[in-house]
């Protein structure tokens, strides 16, 4: 039995429940904003459950998404409260890495918005250079077209850190990205930014064999971390949704979700984890499984 890295699971969603307010088009941003504390929690909460790696709650702290909420004077300063509350949670565990997490710029799933290479790269750079300091290493979301591969590992490049690439699949056929494209061309452009390791996230659990079996053949370590919705519907696909509009799968109970990441190990995954709808029981029962499989968690 092997070394698997076992992340967190959803950060967003799990503070939207826990904060009991209406989701705003800022999210997890939004809940961090009113309920200082609430993301340490939560980082706390999975460290207790087995994970080793805390993803800090920066995913949605982007300068487009703050500037239509009239906040983006605020851009450095949540950083550093997402990367305080990560760094504080890690200090009381005693153990664990941080994972700096970018996520899309503009919005999720919509390889068509993604904004131009340059544009892009200067954008996620920025951010880069405010988590590096503060993090073990940068993990690249919700990724979900070459052309985004390329800007987020050029942009997060170069800053000392590792940077793990993660692409969100097409939910009914994992083997391309969300923007139709082969998802086997994502190969070279790995090799050529530099990536320290390639993940599928966010799309359904069922997709991920099909991601895993492309990246087996890359030549990184790779894993998975899905989400529970039911599916990403049209609305949540307009400008500035909300999460509201997306509903969790009940079936996709702790036991369930732990019965396909135990396939992603047995496919040679050694990072796994969960995305949206999952929750720190999901990533307790994944530790259970794993240590009875006689796996060691890192």
């Amino acid at each position: 039995m092997g070394n698997v890295t076992l992340l967190d699971g959803g950060m967003g969603q799990e503070l939207v429940a826990r904060s009991g307010d209406a989701p705003t088009p800022l999210w997890s941003t939004q809940v961090m904003i009113d309920h200082p504390g609430l993301v340490r929690q939560v980082h706390e909460d999975y460290f207790r459950a087995g994970a080793t790696v805390a993803t800090t709650n920066t995913y949605a702290i982007h300068r487009d998404r703050l500037v239509k909420a009239g906040i983006e004077d605020r851009f450095a300063a949540l950083h550093t409260q997402a990367l305080a509350e990560a760094a504080a949670a890690r200090a009381g565990h005693d153990s664990g890495r941080i994972a700096g997490s970018i996520g899309p710029l503009v919005a999720s799933y919509r390889p068509d918005a993604h904004p131009p290479h340059a544009e892009a790269v200067a954008k996620y750079a920025e951010i880069a250079t405010l988590l590096s300091p503060a993090v073990d290493l940068i993990l690249a979301e919700t990724v979900a077209s070459l052309d985004h591969a390329r800007a987020v590992l050029d942009g997060a490049g170069g800053h000392g850190r590792p940077v793990w690439l993660s692409v969100t699949v097409d939910d009914e056929d994992g083997s391309r990205l969300r923007s139709g494209e082969a998802l086997e061309n994502l190969g070279a452009v790995l090799y050529d930014g530099g990536a320290a390791a390639v993940l599928a996230n966010c799309s359904a659990p069922e997709a991920m064999a099909a991601a895993l079996a492309v990246f087996s053949t890359l030549g990184l370590p790779y894993g998975a971390y899905a989400n529970g919705f039911q599916q990403i519907t049209k609305e949540f696909l307009k400008d500035s949704p909300t999460v509201d509009v997306l509903h969790a799968r009940p079936e996709m109970t702790p036991a369930l979700y732990a019965d396909f990441a135990m396939r992603w190990v047995d496919m040679g995954a050694t990072i796994i984890g969960g995305c949206c709808e999952t929750t720190p029981a999901h990533i307790a029962e994944m530790a259970a499984r794993l240590r009875a499989a006689g796996h060691r968690i890192v």
